[in-house]
């Protein structure tokens, strides 16, 4: 069976003359929590509105349950949105702000209230029905949000940077929650951030956008530790990222060193960049090392010390649970699967 809900097929669109989303060609299946993650003006916002019906491409298709929906306005699809800014009504309590679209359409009363009081037990709102709106904390606000967007019983809920005016402890929060509305409803959630861990924390596939073209589409195992380019790897965690040349299959230089991978298929001397996660470097005396330099400094991070030793004319990050002193001449180790060769990537995608 054909579990594909939406589907972008050659999808451009147009700001001003100006385009922002290129070519671009997406499935998402039914009950997938996906996630867009890049810059701001990377097209991932544009391309959520597309679905939801607030923008128009100038060329391609959208399909939803496999019929073509262009030019279908909003309130007409099977989607809701939650958007950055709520858009709550501050003269309605919580119990009308979340009754409000089923009231629209003349729902018994009776059923009016099963559904809130259900949806309110969901969102972990049970008892405040009565509450003013602007009695309410963000993280509250949100959840009324989410509730209000879920009770029509959408196929798809767009989220566009939702958890974006909350503290950084009850965004964590949140990003738990919604992960556990989503699998407790099993709908689709379609949600749109510039937050790497918010993306790796929720979702079951990431897209990773750059100037309207996807980049990387994986799951966030795939985008961690294969990323694709030198972008990818530089916006999702901190990376290490430096020229190389690749001298044949399995061996590549860089830093004046010749190191084993586990990358082939590069022309003889193809210029490559080559990521290194902060994590992945083994500390070892400096003789021991592969690569050696003096600590130029650490920083206490909580979990890990952030080191910064530079050697062989480049600075190096390393993450440890081990400290080093500042002055210290270290050694650096590698397995192949610790480093990551990719194409050079081209200016402008």
């Amino acid at each position: 069976m054909n579990d594909i809900i939406i589907s972008l097929q050659n999808i451009s669109a147009e700001y001003d003359g100006e385009k922002v989303i290129d070519n671009l060609n997406l499935d998402i299946r039914d009950h997938e929590f996906v996630t867009f993650l890049g810059p701001s003006g990377c097209g991932k916002t544009t391309t959520l509105r597309i679905i939801g019906g607030f923008v128009e491409p100038v060329e391609g298709d959208v399909f939803f349950d496999g019929e073509r929906i262009n030019g279908l306005p909003p309130f007409k699809r099977n989607v809701n949105t939650v958007f950055q800014r709520y858009a709550l009504f501050p003269h309605l309590d919580v119990y009308n702000n979340i009754a409000f679209g089923l009231k629209l359409t003349k729902v018994p009363e009776k059923q009016i209230a099963a559904k809130v009081g259900a949806m309110l037990k969901l969102v972990n709102l049970e008892g405040y029905e009565s509450r003013n709106i602007n009695q309410l904390s963000g993280g509250q606000q949100q959840r009324v949000a989410i509730a209000r967007a879920l009770i029509n019983e959408p196929r798809v809920l767009l989220l566009d940077e939702p958890l974006g005016a909350l503290d950084l402890k009850l965004r964590k929060e949140m990003q738990l929650e919604l992960k556990r509305i989503q699998q407790t409803l099993g709908i689709t959630f379609i949600y749109v951030t510039h937050d790497q861990e918010e993306a790796l924390t929720m979702s079951d596939r990431v897209l990773v956008m750059r100037n309207g073209k996807i980049q990387q589409n994986g799951t966030p195992e795939d985008i961690y530790n294969e990323p694709i380019n030198a972008f990818v790897a530089d916006f999702i965690g901190e990376s290490n990222i430096v020229h190389g040349v690749m001298l044949e299959d399995y061996l590549v230089e860089f830093a004046g060193v010749k190191f084993a991978c586990e990358d082939k298929g590069f022309a003889h001397l193809e210029a490559v960049d080559v990521v290194i996660r902060p994590e992945d470097f083994k500390m070892v005396g400096a003789e021991e090392g592969m690569i050696n330099g003096k600590v130029e400094s650490i920083t206490f991070k909580g979990v890990h010390f952030e080191i910064i030793m530079e050697g062989h004319g480049l600075r190096w990050m390393i993450h440890s649970t081990e400290s080093r002193e500042v002055g210290e001449n270290i050694g650096l180790n590698l397995t192949p699967n610790d480093i990551h060769v990719m194409k050079k990537l081209e200016e402008g995608r």
